[in-house]
């Protein structure tokens, strides 16, 4: 009975942890292959724009992006108290305007635990948190976070602000960490942290990784990476995988190919 009841205890928190990356949206890439970094002087706008420009484009984009359809590989492997175990799961998924997201699973494979009390339960989770209500107490704005300049990267794949992300309460659907937004379309290109507050004594630590791919005019998930330390000396790795990604409806986004000539 005990037994139960701790790895009950050990899943719940881990939930609370991963859904982090449920919600909001891997392994990292190569950081500083390809990249050059220069100080606040360098960047052509401070702070406060640059952060400006992200909820605006932001909602723009939210606003105009109607439907589309992708994969997800949900992959987990722990290791610790009560027994270690692995598992996948592969579900198709489709979002439709406002807030409506349906999955379908192609196939499960691994810890029927960690299917059932894990992956299924993220899932119940994001339709859940789907809202506007949900979306504004999590949202990359200045009502949750206080934004401070980090650096200024000069990368292959063009220019990105780096700032450090400072939640303004202790929320543990909030993170602590950086943000790494792309300097043309003043979209989130990656994000590192861990959550703004313990979602549970069971946990140790939890570092949380996430990095996102351009589709057509619209940035998303292109990889989410969760690793957690649990007290009892166990650690648990969570990594969401996504592709194929099919946008089937949308409207068009007018003067994005000018943003960043308009903004300097």
């Amino acid at each position: 009975m005990r037994r139960t009841r701790m790895r009950r205890y050990v899943v719940g928190a881990l939930l609370l942890c991963w859904s982090l990356a449920a919600i909001c949206q891997p392994r990292p890439q190569e950081r500083d292959s390809g990249r050059s970094s220069y100080s606040a002087q360098n960047a052509p706008l401070p702070v406060e724009q640059v952060v400006r420009k992200l909820q605006e484009r932001n909602a723009e984009r939210a606003a105009a992006l109607g439907q589309f359809n992708g994969t997800r590989v949900y992959r987990m492997q722990y290791r610790g108290f009560p027994s270690d175990r692995d598992a996948e799961m592969i579900v198709n998924m489709t979002y439709r305007a406002p807030d409506s997201k349906e999955f379908t699973v192609v196939s499960q494979t691994g810890s029927k635990f960690i299917i059932d009390h894990v992956f299924k339960k993220l899932l119940e989770a994001e339709q859940e948190a789907g809202n506007e209500e949900n979306h504004q107490n999590t949202a990359l704005s200045t009502e949750n976070y206080d934004f401070t300049f980090a650096g200024y990267e000069a990368t292959p794949d063009g220019a990105q602000y780096v700032l450090n992300l400072l939640p303004k309460t202790k929320n543990k659907f909030l993170y602590r960490g950086k943000i790494w937004v792309d300097a043309k379309d003043f979209a989130v290109v990656r994000i590192e942290g861990e959550p703004a507050k313990n979602p549970s004594f069971w946990i140790k630590k939890t570092e949380v990784r996430h990095t996102y791919v351009k589709v057509n005019d619209f940035w998303l998930p292109a990889e989410n990476y969760t690793e957690s330390v649990i007290r009892l000396g166990g650690r648990a790795i969570l990594s969401i995988e996504y592709k194929d990604y099919r946008i089937t409806k949308a409207a068009p986004l007018h003067g994005f190919e000018n943003a960043h000539e308009n903004s300097r």
